[in-house]
C-alpha cells in the first residue's frame, strides 16, 4: 500500500475533476484536475533536476498558488519539503541551509540572492517564478512515489527560543493520520469551502488547513495575505475559517463585521496561540458562533479539540482527538489526577519521527512508554478537557515556589482597562526570579502600577504578585500570533536587579 501523503489525498479527490479546489474574489483559480496535473509537472521537474526520494527541498517564498503546487509536487515525488518563514534573515538562513543540507533551494525575487550565497556549491538554487515557468514544459502525469508510513515528508524547525532550532521530521503517516482525524472531528466534506488566509510555511496553514481540504475533496478560498477587507469579502462564500486569535480580534475591531457575514459559515477554528475568553465571548455575541479552540504543535500536528457537536469551553482546548492519548504527569512521568497541573505528554500516529540529526535529543523528549513530552504545562478536568497553563520554560520559580504565568494573566486580563497581558520571570537577587507583568491597556495611560499590584494582592498568594508592571502598546508576537516571552525576558532582564 502506498502511504504517500499525496496518494492519500488523491483518493479523496472528487470524481469530477472540474470541481473547484481554489477560488478567490475573481472566481475559480484551479479545479482538482488542474491541481493534479500541476503537481505532476512540478514533481517531474524536481526529479529531473536530480532530486531523489528523501532529498530535502528548502523553500522560502511568499504564499501563492505556485507555492502550493510546488509543495504538492515535492510530496508526490517523495522529496522532503522544508519550508522557511519569509521573515528569516541571513544569519538564520545560514543555519537552516547548513543543517538541512537541501538538494534544491527555492526562493523568490527578494530572497534568492541571499539563498544562493548561502547554499552549498552542489545545490540547485532557483526562484519560484522560474520553477513555475519551467514546469509548464513538463509532462502533466506522474506516478506518485511509493512511500512507507514512516518516510519523512516534511522537515520543519522549532522556533529556537531555548537554543538552536531543531529539525522536526514529520512523516507521510503522521500528516495523513492527523488530516483524516481532523476531517472526521470537524465534519469536513466536499461541500465545504475553507477560508485560507494563513501562511503556508507553518503547520497550521500548510498541514491542518490544506490537509483538511484535500483529504475531504473540499474547496479553499485562497487569500495570499490577511486583510480585513479581504476576509469580509470572502466570508459569505465560505463555510469554515481557520485563524490565529489575532485574526478574530481584528475582525471584532471592525465595525463592518456583522452577523450577516457569517450566514453561510458553519465553523470558526482558532489555534497556534491561546484564545482569550474575552474574544471567545465577544465573537459569540457579535456572530452567534462559538469559536472552536484546539491544541497542537509542530512536532505533533493537532492533539486535542473542543467538540464540533457538544460543549465548547472557553479557556480550554478540549479533549484528546480520537486517535491521540494525552496525559498530564509529574516530574517522574507519573500521571496526575484531574485538576492537577503538570507536564502535558502525548502519544499517537500524529507524533513526529524525531529530531533531524539529534537522536539523543529525540530520546530525551520521549518517555520509556512512548509519550512525547510537549514542554507544555497543563491540567485535565473531570470532563477530560485539557487546559494549557503555559510552557514549562515559561514557568517562574520564585523563592523555590513554582508560578504558572497563565494563572496570573487570566486574573490581569479580567481587570477593567486591561486589553491583554503577558507574565514572565526575570532575575531577582533574593528570590532567584521575580514576576513581571506586561500590560496592554484599552486606553493608554488609564492604569497605574500600584492599582494593578494591589488588585493582584487581593486575589492571589503574595509570591505570585508581580513585583513590577510595564505598559506596552502591544505584546511582541511571532508570525503565528504567539507572544514572544523570551523577547520580553531579554529586554527586561535587569528590571529587578
Amino acid at each position: 500500500m502506498n502511504e504517500n501523503l499525496y496518494h492519500r489525498f488523491s483518493q479523496s479527490f472528487p470524481e469530477d475533476g472540474r470541481t473547484p479546489v481554489l477560488i478567490d474574489a475573481e472566481g475559480v483559480i484551479a479545479d482538482y484536475h488542474s491541481l493534479d496535473t500541476a503537481s505532476a509537472r512540478y514533481a517531474n521537474l524536481l526529479t529531473g533536476m536530480g532530486a531523489l526520494k528523501g532529498d530535502r527541498v528548502t523553500v522560502q517564498v511568499e504564499k501563492s498558488v505556485d507555492a502550493l503546487f510546488h509543495y504538492l509536487g515535492c510530496i508526490r515525488a517523495g522529496l522532503v519539503f522544508h519550508p522557511l518563514n519569509t521573515a528569516y534573515q541571513e544569519g538564520e538562513l545560514a543555519y537552516f541551509l547548513e543543517n538541512a543540507e537541501p538538494r534544491i533551494v527555492v526562493g523568490d525575487k527578494t530572497s534568492i540572492a541571499i539563498l544562493g550565497k548561502l547554499a552549498a556549491p552542489d545545490t540547485s538554487v532557483i526562484t519560484i517564478d522560474l520553477l513555475a515557468e519551467q514546469s509548464l514544459a513538463e509532462q502533466d502525469q506522474f506516478e506518485t512515489a511509493l512511500s512507507e508510513k514512516n518516510d519523512v515528508a516534511a522537515l520543519l524547525y522549532s522556533s529556537g527560543t531555548t537554543g538552536v532550532p531543531k529539525g522536526i521530521m514529520l512523516s507521510h503517516g503522521n500528516l495523513a493520520a492527523n488530516a483524516e482525524t481532523l476531517v472526521s472531528t470537524w465534519g469536513f466534506s466536499g461541500e465545504d469551502v475553507l477560508l485560507h488566509a494563513l501562511p503556508i510555511y507553518h503547520v497550521h496553514g500548510l498541514f491542518v488547513g490544506i490537509g483538511c481540504v484535500l483529504m475531504s475533496g473540499a474547496g479553499m478560498y485562497w487569500i495570499n495575505n490577511y486583510g480585513i477587507d479581504q476576509i469580509l469579502s470572502a466570508l459569505p462564500s465560505c463555510s469554515v475559517m481557520m485563524g490565529v486569535p489575532t485574526y478574530y480580534t481584528r475582525l471584532l475591531r471592525s465595525d463592518a463585521f456583522t452577523k450577516a457575514h457569517c450566514e453561510n459559515m458553519r465553523l470558526f477554528i482558532s489555534g497556534s496561540a491561546p484564545l482569550l475568553t474575552e474574544t471567545f465571548e465577544a465573537f459569540e455575541s457579535r456572530t452567534g458562533h462559538l469559536i472552536l479552540e484546539r491544541y497542537g504543535m509542530t512536532e505533533t500536528g493537532m492533539n486535542s479539540s473542543n467538540p464540533l457537536d457538544g460543549e465548547r469551553v472557553a479557556g480550554t482546548v478540549g479533549p484528546a482527538l480520537p486517535d491521540v492519548e494525552i496525559r498530564v504527569t509529574d516530574a517522574d512521568d507519573n500521571p496526575l489526577k484531574s485538576g492537577e497541573v503538570g507536564a502535558v505528554q502525548v502519544r499517537g500516529p500524529n507524533v513526529f519521527q524525531g529530531y533531524w540529526k539529534l537522536p539523543e535529543k529525540t530520546r530525551e523528549d520521549f518517555t520509556e512508554d512512548g509519550f512525547f513530552d510537549t514542554g507544555d504545562q497543563g491540567m485535565i478536568d473531570a470532563k477530560g478537557y485539557l487546559s494549557i497553563i503555559g510552557r514549562e520554560k515559561d514557568m517562574i520559580i520564585s523563592g523555590g515556589l513554582n508560578i504558572y504565568p497563565k494563572e496570573i494573566e487570566l486574573l490581569l486580563d479580567q481587570l477593567t482597562g486591561v486589553s491583554e497581558s503577558a507574565v514572565f520571570g526575570v532575575a531577582h537577587a533574593d528570590f532567584g526570579e521575580g514576576v513581571v507583568a506586561a500590560i496592554v491597556e484599552t486606553e493608554p495611560g488609564s492604569l497605574k502600577n500600584a492599582d494593578i499590584i494591589q488588585s493582584a494582592k487581593s486575589q492571589i498568594a503574595g509570591f505570585k504578585v508581580p513585583k513590577a508592571v510595564i505598559f506596552l502598546e502591544e505584546l511582541p508576537r511571532n508570525a503565528m500570533g504567539k507572544v514572544q516571552k523570551k523577547q520580553l525576558r531579554d529586554t527586561y532582564k535587569d528590571l529587578l536587579s
